[in-house]
């Protein structure tokens, strides 16, 4: 029995070893005029480097909740959370700027574009936060990757919501991170730019080798990753090959 116990560890520390994320009973409370509320109640989760995983559950199951807390803009509040090989929990918010400007990049279902900057200014943000002096040619060439070479100068007003939203893939991958999110990014888009959207995600995943979680609603699109990991009542319940 000691034998089979300590093979059966060592696997999963070398799982947990070639991992981007590993979360071990991860937790995640919050206070409600009620008291607190338990949106994640014991979380585990394994992501290996360069997998793509869709995320599913109905709404109120926590799917946004971990992909904050992944990407360090929430804190837990129980249970361990490494990402990169670091402790989340452990840092402080200078720490966890850096980690995200390092490591990872957040499309959201709204754009969140910075209205008074144009499309180049705005992809340029995090390259400029990091100090990278080709800040500006690179954001340029990462709008031509998403089809939007020529939008240059405009700004998200003069811009389509699908043009929008390539301009927001285009920032979230421009430093080329290692971990991808991705909260229900066509929910704001009708079907076919949706589908144009998805079709530019996909292919930028899958050039620049980055770990991609997408969170969405979609069956067929979560199918399209390698595995579909389901989530109900702030816990993983299913995590199969997609």
């Amino acid at each position: 029995m000691d034998a089979i116990e300590s093979h059966s560890r060592s696997l999963s520390e070398d799982a947990e070893a070639d991992s981007i994320i590993a979360a071990r009973d991860l937790r995640f409370r919050v206070a409600g005029a009620a008291g607190e509320v338990n949106i994640l109640r014991g979380v585990d989760l394994t992501i290996r480097r360069g997998e793509a995983v869709g995320l599913v559950g109905p709404s109120g199951s926590g799917k946004t909740s971990l992909l904050m807390l992944l990407a360090g803009l929430e804190r837990p509040t129980g249970g361990s959370l490494l990402v990169a090989g670091q402790e989340l929990g452990a840092m402080d918010e200078d720490a966890l700027a850096r980690f995200r400007r390092e490591h990872v990049g957040i499309v959201f279902q709204a754009f969140h574009l910075v209205p008074t900057m144009t499309a180049l200014e705005n992809v340029a943000v995090p390259l400029e936060f990091a100090g990278r002096r080709d800040a500006f040619e690179r954001a340029a060439a990462a709008l031509e990757a998403v089809g939007l070479g020529h939008r240059l100068g405009h700004y998200p007003g003069q811009l389509s919501g699908g043009e929008q939203q390539r301009v927001a893939l285009a920032r979230a991958t421009v430093a080329e991170p290692p971990l991808l999110l991705a909260d229900e990014p066509t929910g704001n888009l009708d079907r076919a730019t949706g589908g144009q959207v998805m079709e530019l995600l996909f292919g930028l995943r899958a050039r620049l080798g980055t770990t991609l979680l997408l969170i969405t609603h979609d069956e067929q699109l979560a199918a399209r990753c390698g595995r579909v990991v389901r989530m109900q009542d702030g816990q993983v319940v299913e995590a199969a090959a997609g």
